[in-house]
C-alpha cells in the first residue's frame, strides 16, 4: 500500500492492525461488499488503496484489530465473501499505520512512445540510487504517449531531477520532475512561445516567402535560435528584407499559419481548469493578435512590424521582446493575473526562451534545441503540444472531457 496521509500518531506502532488484500477480476460492488463483511467486526479503516489494471482489481484495507476471540472468524469470512465473488484474499498481521513517507517529495512524469521496460527499469532504479522511495504510480495517459506519475518521497526534487533528467536522454524518454504538493494544482498561468511551438512555423519565414527571400530569412533565424545571433541584431536584419511587401500579406500569413498538433487541445483544457494562458513571441503582433483571438487567449504580446502607406517599412515598432523581454512579459502576465511567479509554466524551444523558461516555476523545452532541453525544468520531445499536460498531473480522461466543451 501507498504511505498513510495521517501521521503516526494516529494509530501508534505497537497497535496490532490487520491488512486485508482483495484481487480478482474487477466488477461493481467489491469495495462495498468487502467494508459491509468487515463492518460486522467493529474494525476502523485505517488506509486504504484500490488498483485496477485491465480489469483486474487489487483493493486492499488496512483495518484495526477486531475485538478479542473473534479474529478467527473475520479471516473466515472474509475468505468466504471473497470465494463467492470469485476474488481471492490474504489477511496479514501487523503492527500500528504505514510507516511514515520520507521528507523530501516529488512527483516524477515519464513520457514514451513507446514506454519500454527497460527504462522503466532505469528509472525506478535511479530514484532508488538517489535514495528515494516511490510509494505509488498511476498512468495518466496511454496516447499520444505513454505517460506514467511517480510519487517519490525521500530526496530533494532538484537532486532527483538531475538524476533523472541525464538518464532520460539516454533512454530517449522525457521526464519531468516537480515538487509535490497542492501547488502543482494551482498553477494558473501558462505562458508559451509561438513559432514552432504554438504553431509549427517560422512566421517570419512566412512573410519572407512572399518577398522571395526565404532562404535568407531562414539562415539569419536559425543562427539566432541557436544563440549564435544577437536576437535584436537578427530581427532588424531579417525584417529590413521586407520592405516594400504590401500589407495586404498579412492577411495571406494568417491563413498559412499552422497550429502545433495538440494546440487547441492544450489551451481548451487549461481554460477549462481555471487557468490563464498567454503567448509572448519575438515575432509579430500582426499574427499573434489574430491568434489570440480565434484561441481565446487571456495575454498576447510581440513586435509589430510598421506598415506606412500600405506597405511594410522593413522596420519594427515599440520594444523589441527578445529573450530578456519575454521573462519580463512573463512576470508582467503574473502580476496582472495574480499569479505567483513560482506558479507560472513557461513553454519554449529556442535559445530566447531561456530567461522565460528559468524565471518560470515550471520551464518545459518544447521540441527545443539541445541548449534549451539542458537548462529548462523539464522537456517534452514528442510533436504533441497537449503532452505538456501531462506534466502538469492531467490525465487523458480530464483532457477529453475539457475537449467535448464549449468553452468560448
Amino acid at each position: 500500500m501507498s504511505a498513510s496521509q495521517t501521521s503516526s500518531s494516529d494509530v501508534p506502532a505497537d497497535v496490532p492492525t490487520l491488512l486485508v488484500k482483495i484481487f480478482g477480476k474487477d466488477r461493481p460492488g467489491i469495495t462495498a461488499g468487502l467494508f459491509d463483511t468487515l463492518a460486522a467486526y467493529s474494525v476502523d479503516v485505517v488506509d486504504i488503496e484500490q488498483v485496477v489494471t485491465r480489469g483486474r482489481m487489487v483493493l486492499c484495507a488496512l483495518v484495526t484489530e477486531p475485538p478479542p476471540g473473534v479474529e478467527g472468524d473475520l479471516r473466515a469470512t472474509v475468505h468466504s465473501w471473497a470465494e463467492s465473488m470469485k476474488m481471492q484474499g490474504e489477511i496479514i498481521s501487523g503492527l500500528g499505520d504505514n510507516r511514515p513517507r520520507g521528507l523530501g517529495r516529488s512527483l516524477v512524469t515519464v513520457l514514451g512512445h513507446p514506454l519500454t521496460a527497460e527504462a522503466t527499469a532505469a528509472i525506478a532504479a535511479r530514484i532508488t540510487k538517489t535514495g528515494g522511495n516511490i510509494d505509488r504510480i498511476f498512468r495518466l495517459a496511454k496516447y499520444p504517449v505513454t505517460a506514467v506519475e511517480f510519487a517519490v518521497s525521500g530526496v530533494e526534487t532538484e537532486p532527483l531531477r538531475t538524476a533523472l533528467v541525464t538518464d532520460a536522454a539516454r533512454l530517449g524518454i522525457d521526464v519531468a520532475v516537480v515538487a509535490a504538493g497542492l501547488y502543482r494544482r494551482a498553477q494558473r498561468l501558462v505562458v508559451m512561445d509561438v513559432d514552432s511551438t504554438l504553431i509549427q512555423d517560422e512566421v517570419i519565414e512566412l512573410f519572407a516567402a512572399h518577398a522571395g527571400c526565404e532562404d535568407k530569412v531562414a539562415e539569419v533565424t536559425a543562427a539566432a535560435m541557436r544563440g549564435e545571433l544577437d536576437f535584436e541584431q537578427s530581427l532588424h536584419a531579417r525584417v529590413a528584407l521586407l520592405e516594400g511587401l504590401d500589407a495586404s500579406v498579412v492577411d495571406k500569413v494568417r491563413s498559412e499559419v499552422r497550429l502545433t498538433p495538440g494546440a487547441r487541445t492544450l489551451i481548451r483544457t487549461l481554460k477549462r481548469l481555471g487557468y490563464q494562458v498567454g503567448v509572448v513571441s519575438g515575432g509579430f503582433t500582426q499574427v499573434t493578435d489574430d491568434l489570440k483571438e480565434r484561441l481565446g487567449l487571456d495575454f498576447a504580446h510581440a513586435n509589430t512590424l510598421e506598415i506606412v502607406d500600405g506597405r511594410l517599412t522593413g522596420k519594427v515598432t515599440g520594444e523589441i521582446v527578445d529573450r530578456a523581454g519575454k521573462a519580463r512579459l512573463l512576470r508582467r502576465f503574473a502580476a496582472e493575473a495574480g499569479v505567483p511567479l513560482s506558479q507560472t509554466v513557461a513553454i519554449g524551444d529556442g535559445a530566447n526562451d531561456l530567461d522565460m523558461l528559468n524565471a518560470a516555476g515550471l520551464g518545459v523545452a518544447f521540441n527545443a534545441k539541445p541548449v534549451v532541453r539542458e537548462a529548462a525544468h523539464a522537456a517534452v520531445n514528442f510533436p504533441f503540444l497537449d503532452t505538456v499536460l501531462y506534466l502538469l498531473g492531467v490525465t487523458r480522461e480530464e483532457v477529453e472531457a475539457a475537449d467535448t466543451l464549449d468553452i468560448g
